[in-house]
């Protein structure tokens, strides 16, 4: 597990998200997550919601199914996946800016509440499934988060994380150069492995039903924003206030990090599909 120097926590993810929340729009819209790229002629707005149908079709998503979208971001998962497959989806996310936005673009069958994942209040067994896309990166206690799915996930229910890992061969240069920078500077409590993230999930009750890395897929995410965020700091004034004088503008230099980190196989991006215990859940 890659961690960094500077302790990360819940408040530190909520105030870095809060504020870039400006430049986080600008750049790359209501999805706060990566693309994934099928042929590459796909635009990135069609990449970022190609990502989503992924994780539907994983999930095996059916109509009326209680979804809970956990680390929902803006709310723009949920929508799309409410409207294109007629769930139920109840997400959380810890920053107030993320819920306020969600708030003024209500969709039916939506929910989003600006609570931390481990105060869901869920019932147990509450649902039926479940996705954390790029969220576990910012939780410090990654066992837990694993644990709380199972709680509120009924039996059989499935679980789609898509996860920024470490390379485990990663040499000591790029964890000290690379991989411990990118978590301090984006808030991540750490950064784990395909076989950590594993181990967590079997260790809470899940059956890993299957596994893909995508990272050639969606590297192409950040030579995109990198684009698009010197644009913003050359024709928007608050952008570069932003990057001058904000409390999380080091993350401006994570940008070029992140695409050296995907460039040199440091750092990979993962999809886990996991089932909870119960009639539905098939072997590996």
């Amino acid at each position: 597990m890659i961690v960094p120097q500077t302790p990360q926590d819940a408040v530190a993810v909520a105030g870095h998200y809060d504020e870039l929340d400006p430049v986080y729009r600008r750049v790359w819209g209501e999805h706060v997550h990566h693309g994934l790229w099928e042929t590459g002629r796909e635009t990135p707005a069609q990449a970022v919601e190609a990502l989503v149908e992924t994780v539907g079709d994983r999930l095996r998503l059916r109509p009326g199914e209680a979804c809970v979208d956990i680390g929902c971001g803006y709310g723009a998962t949920a929508r799309q996946l409410a409207a294109g497959r007629g769930v139920r989806v109840t997400g959380f996310t810890l920053s107030a800016g993320q819920a306020r936005h969600a708030a003024a673009h209500p969709t039916p069958g939506v929910e989003i509440h600006h609570r931390d994942w481990f105060a869901n209040a869920l019932p147990e067994g509450s649902a039926d499934a479940a996705w954390a896309i790029e969220s576990t990166e910012h939780m410090a206690d990654k066992p837990r988060f694993f644990a709380e799915a199972h709680r509120v996930l009924s039996p059989g229910g499935r679980l789609v994380v898509c996860a920024w890992l470490a390379d485990p061969a990663a040499s000591e240069w790029t964890v000290r150069h690379l991989l411990e920078p990118v978590c301090r500077e984006g808030r991540l409590p750490s950064m784990g492995t395909r076989e950590e993230y594993e181990a967590m999930a079997r260790a809470a009750g899940f059956t890993v039903t299957g596994y893909e890395d995508v990272s050639r897929r969606v590297a192409r995410t950040w030579t995109i924003c990198a684009r698009r965020l010197l644009k913003a700091l050359a024709m928007d004034r608050d952008a570069r206030r932003l990057a001058l004088r904000g409390r999380h503008r080091v993350f401006a230099v994570t940008v070029p990090r992140l695409i050296q980190a995907y460039r040199t196989g440091a750092m990979r991006y993962g999809i886990f599909t996991l089932a909870a215990a119960g009639e539905d859940a098939a072997p590996e």
